[in-house]
């Protein structure tokens, strides 16, 4: 992709998201939803004004990342600690119960066995940017519920990693258990790393040059993708190392302008990132996956709600919390589309249950954040009465 046609993308990108963001909100519908929209519309199946949207989910992921960085920046790593604790056991039996449920789904429409588990892996995850992205944080409450989103989250991504290597391994004909025993001691050793680093480098830095904004700025976001690229080349995801790397500076007496300097970046890159999954949309492919993606997408959107609900108030928290965060936990995963991309790369699933992934996975996006804008707080909601920081 040239120079002139990146930026050609960019203007395409952000004109559109205008323009589809103004109609969300008159049709009362969320943001998110229009940026993927605008991105079927666009997209090479669409009307291919952006040929290359690869190149622009490359250019997103940057923003996941940043979304990982700025939640591990409001959490305290002994409240983290607490809140791993009790949501663990709701972790494993939730990702259980939705395995099942999307490997039933599969098989009852045909699809082969290995198929089917490829199908039901890539249902156990929520999205974090969904799931966070529509969170406030000013009242106590949603603080509490981010926390528990994040823990939950956090452990899904730990499971999210060790199927992905499961699939390197059977692409390879063995099975990694070296390198997920490695992963499980990646994690601990790259906290203890980071929390080192920012203790004896980087907070000696921040306190020095302070007053200096754009150098806050740019050490920031160094330290943010530093420890990112660091956890990818230790087998763990950029993600989890952008979220240690907000926790070790969550202490910081400089952590709160540092949220909220890279905020408008974050946004930049997730409207991209969304723009992203519209583009990939192949609708001549898509007609043959319908029904039991709708099914797949409409049997999550209804069950994750009661099945986080169930537990998180078997683990001691309010049935009022528990619901709202069952409800905000009730689509697939970026996780999900990663899956379905490294199962087709591996010849393990083959094309169709790969659509069926990737459809199912945007039917949830759009139909949970449509849901959660209309019944709960969230930053971009239309209503006065709902509308939160």
């Amino acid at each position: 992709m040239t120079q002139e046609s990146i930026f050609f993308s960019i203007f395409l990108i952000f004109t559109g998201a205008a323009i589809t963001a103004t109609l969300a909100l008159y049709a009362r519908q969320a943001l998110l939803i229009g940026y993927i929209v605008l991105g079927a519309i666009l997209g090479p199946w669409g009307l291919a004004m952006v040929s290359d949207p690869g190149l622009i989910q490359d250019i997103a992921n940057v923003g996941i990342i940043f979304l990982l960085f700025l939640l591990g920046l409001n959490l305290y790593p002994q409240k983290l600690v607490q809140l791993l604790r009790e949501t663990t056991m709701v972790t494993l039996v939730t990702s259980l119960v939705f395995g099942l449920i999307g490997w039933g789904i599969a098989y009852s429409f045909g699809f082969e066995f290995g198929d089917s588990v490829v199908v039901g892996m890539s249902a156990m995850f929520s999205s974090t940017i969904i799931g966070l992205k529509l969170l406030p944080t000013t009242v106590l409450h949603h603080r509490h519920m981010g926390e528990v989103i994040i823990s939950v989250l956090l452990l899904q991504d730990l499971i999210a990693i060790v199927v992905l290597l499961v699939l390197q391994g059977v692409s390879r004909g063995d099975v990694p258990v070296s390198e997920i025993a490695l992963l499980l001691l990646a994690l601990p050793a790259l906290i203890g790393f980071a929390f080192l680093l920012e203790r004896y480098v980087l907070l000696r830095l921040f306190r020095a040059f302070d007053k200096i904004q754009e150098y806050v700025f740019l050490l920031t976001i160094g330290w943010c993708l530093g420890i990112a690229e660091l956890a990818h080349a230790v087998g763990l995801s950029r993600e989890i190392g952008a979220f240690v790397a907000g926790i070790a500076v969550a202490t910081s007496p400089i952590a709160r302008y540092i949220a909220e300097s890279l905020k408008p970046l974050r946004d930049f890159f997730l409207v991209m990132f969304f723009f992203a999954l519209g583009a990939g949309l192949n609708f001549f492919v898509i007609k043959t996956i319908w029904v039991p993606a709708i099914i797949l997408a409409g049997a999550l959107l209804v069950v994750k709600p009661v099945v986080f609900k169930f537990m998180l108030v078997r683990v001691a928290e309010s049935e009022k919390l528990a619901w709202e965060t069952g409800w905000r936990l009730g689509q697939m995963s970026e996780f999900s589309l990663l899956i379905a991309f490294m199962a087709t790369e591996a010849l393990v699933i083959d094309g169709s249950a790969a659509y069926l992934i990737q459809v199912a996975t945007l039917l949830t996006f759009i139909g949970s954040s449509y849901l959660v804008v209309l019944r709960f707080p969230t930053p971009i909601a239309v209503s006065d009465r709902l509308r939160r920081d």
